[in-house]
């Protein structure tokens, strides 16, 4: 699974930190970690399908945040996510950042921002995994907000490593009303950025035909539970919107309870393009690469259709045209050489 080459569209940033890495910043900051996250890793979470489980996720999430606090740890996640992503196959990393929660310790939004692109041109000359960025903004905050991370991004907006790529919406589904959104998304839109917020994880169907509606995405986050309505699915695959599909992060977090539930399969028959993620591997323990061999071992997936997940991923990105050309190729030469 770490031959075969892949892209990886779905990491938040202070989720992609190594385990070893957060207890020394934690040190270095004195800051004192909760021992739920710690104490026996990866941690045991509590379903979010109850309100209070994601509110005990959050709290872990944002208590491994409060230990990034400085340019030098910024630049070591960016870096770190990026060789980790390499060792795995990874060609292409769409790493996802609001540097709202940064920008206090290193001078404003903007600084933030340019430290993590910085770091990401830097790594992907040197041998990381190539790093685009994906400004996301916040569904509990106000939409206000959002479109102010949208005209940032715009500024920075690109077609390679080191830029912004894309325009995203994350946190609890169950807050803030997705149509409010639309005037960031269509700053976005305006700049030419990919559009892949999250939709149809805690909530159903009718959240992924409303964020379908209002927000125009290229791609959607998770968006497994579109299943449980067959004219959503058929809408994904008419209007060619992607998934951003993370079996790991939906079993540890109670959406589904083991991966046979996980329903990849019935979105590539539906013929929706599906990359698979890790989304936050500090917190469920498993990588991009265990994601591919749970689809072989859980769910039986063959060679040639491990391969066909990895096209997708690259077919589905933001990368440069020559890079998704020679990924391609090198997938084919991965699928020819595998043992029959």
């Amino acid at each position: 699974m770490t031959a075969l080459p892949k892209a990886h569209l779905h990491l938040h940033f202070t989720g992609s930190l190594r385990l070893a890495t957060l207890i020394e910043l934690a040190a270095e900051h004195g800051v004192r970690l909760p021992d739920a996250l710690v104490g026996q890793w990866p941690p045991k979470l509590a379903s979010v399908q109850d309100e209070r489980g994601w509110f005990r996720f959050q709290r872990l999430y944002d208590a491994a945040r409060a230990c990034v606090r400085a340019e030098a740890d910024m630049r070591r996640l960016v870096r770190e996510a990026a060789l980790d992503d390499a060792s795995e196959g990874s060609r292409w990393l769409e790493l996802q950042v609001d540097p709202t929660s940064y920008a206090p310790f290193v001078g404003g939004l903007t600084p933030a921002l340019e430290i993590v692109l910085d770091e990401a041109a830097a790594v992907s000359r040197e041998g990381g995994a190539q790093v685009g960025v994906m400004v996301a903004a916040s569904r509990i905050r106000h939409p206000l907000d959002a479109r102010t991370l949208a005209r940032l991004a715009a500024r920075y907006a690109g077609q390679g490593p080191g830029t912004v790529v894309g325009f995203g919406l994350s946190n609890d589904e169950r807050r803030g009303e997705t149509p409010e959104f639309s005037g960031a998304f269509d700053i976005a839109r305006r700049a030419g950025l990919a559009l892949m917020p999250h939709a149809g994880e805690l909530l159903g169907p009718l959240a992924v035909a409303e964020t379908l509606d209002t927000l125009r995405p290229d791609r959607i986050g998770h968006g497994v539970r579109a299943v449980e309505d067959p004219r959503v699915l058929d809408r994904l695959a008419a209007e060619g919107v992607g998934l951003e599909v993370c079996p790991g992060s939906n079993i540890a977090l109670g959406i589904y309870l083991d991966a046979q539930e996980v329903p990849l399969r019935q979105v590539l028959a539906a013929g929706i393009p599906v990359a698979l993620g890790a989304d936050d591997p500090l917190l469920f323990g498993t990588r991009l690469v265990d994601q591919y061999a749970m689809a072989r071992d859980e769910l039986g997936f063959s060679d040639p259709e491990l391969a066909e997940l990895a096209r997708g991923s690259i077919r589905t990105s933001t990368a440069p045209a020559e890079l998704k050309a020679a990924a391609l190729a090198d997938i084919d030469r991965w699928l020819a050489s595998a043992p029959l």
